[in-house]
Formats: structure tokens, sequence, C-alpha cells
């Protein structure tokens, strides 16, 4: 039986990801730099930046970092501006917090997950957030999954992970805790060979659950 539940956030909970790409994107090209969605695919499943691609033009430390804060404002006026709502995910959280203790771990910028939830209503019943800075390596190494576990106070077998990338599967896997990846248009072609599960939308978690409890 699952006692807890690990929620990645970008392509889970919100609907981010297309945005953050938009945003690496566009600055990327205004450097000159043609940023393909294959390319960047494979540099988030390795935890890396978007902006590596300026590093191997030849570009500079400083000016890297000053793109970077250029791509974190773009992103958040995305972020502001656009549609990132998954319908369902309320129903299904309100219908989840009865039965199991949940938690969010994300790669995202603690300022930038503030900004996605302001009034969204979605961490009402999640016990804990964990955000990049927050663990001491990031997905794909088990540490922030180990961590969420721990602060559960639970077993790696009464866990269950939700998530959308392979990167985000990778993590689960190396941390030995059963992982169960929602569909997500993003993240389609990516290697999802060692999931515990597959799901279309986090509609279809609760049927998941509750063969647990069998």
């Amino acid at each position: 039986m699952k006692k807890y539940l690990l929620f990645d956030n970008d392509g889970v909970l919100v609907e981010t990801e297309q945005w953050y790409f938009r945003a690496n994107y566009e600055i990327l090209k205004a450097m000159g730099i043609t940023l393909e969605e294959e390319r960047y695919k494979e540099i988030m499943v390795h935890g890396q930046s978007a902006l590596l691609l300026a590093e191997e033009q030849g570009y500079g430390k400083e000016r890297v970092e000053h793109e970077r804060a250029k791509r974190n404002a773009l992103y958040q006026h995305y972020l502001r501006t656009e549609d990132i709502t998954i319908p369902g995910v309320h129903e299904v959280l309100a219908a989840l917090r009865e039965k199991y203790r949940m938690g969010i771990i994300t790669s995202a910028r603690r300022e930038d997950f503030e900004l996605i939830h302001e009034g969204r209503g979605i961490v009402d019943p999640m016990e804990f957030v964990l955000c990049s800075g927050e663990y001491a390596r990031s997905k794909p190494h088990p540490d922030p999954y180990l961590q969420g576990l721990s602060l559960f106070g639970g077993e790696k077998h009464e866990a269950l992970i939700v998530e959308d990338s392979e990167r985000g599967l990778r993590s689960a896997v190396n941390a030995g805790i059963e992982c169960a990846i929602v569909e997500n248009h993003f993240t389609a072609d990516h290697d999802f060979s060692t999931a515990t599960h597959r799901i279309q939308d986090l509609e279809e978690l609760i049927p998941l659950l509750e063969h647990y409890s069998l």
C-alpha cells in the first residue's frame, strides 16, 4: 500500500515546459544561436542549462550570466501572461489528500515556483515543496526524492513518484522508488522504459493507487 506521493511540478501539475523552452530559445536566438528542440531535450535530460550552447560558441561567463538573467525574466513574463493550467489537477489532488501525504519535488527556482503557484491552490494539500538549491544534487541524481521521502519519514516501498520527464524518472530510479510517468506532449519521445507505470493524465493516478490497496 502506498502512503506517500511525490510530485514533480513542471509538466505534471502545471504546463510550463514549453514556456521555459521558449524563453531559452528567444534568448539564444538573439545571440545568433539556434536552439533545436531535440538538443534542448538532450541537455535537460542531463540536468544541464540550454545556455551551455552559448558557452560552446565561445561566450564568456559574464555574458552568459547576463543572458541567463534575461532568460529568467522572459520566462517569468510567460508565467504571468500565458495559460499554464492543466485541467483536472485540483480535483485529483482534492481526492488524493484524503488518503495520502503529498509533497512536491521540483527543479524550478523557488522564485519561479512561487510565481507559478500564486493563487492557484495546488500547493495547499502538500506537506512540503523542495525547489532547486534545496537539496544536495539535482535530478537525475536521487537526492531530491530521497530528501522528500525522509521528510515523510517513510520507506521507499510506501512511496510513489509522479513525473513526466526522463530526467525525473532517472532520479526516481536512482532513488529506488517506484515512478508513474504522466503523458506530456513535450516529453513524449523521452525514454520511459524503466518507469513502473505510464498514465495518460493525472486522473488515472486515482485508480492506479487503488490497485495498490487490493
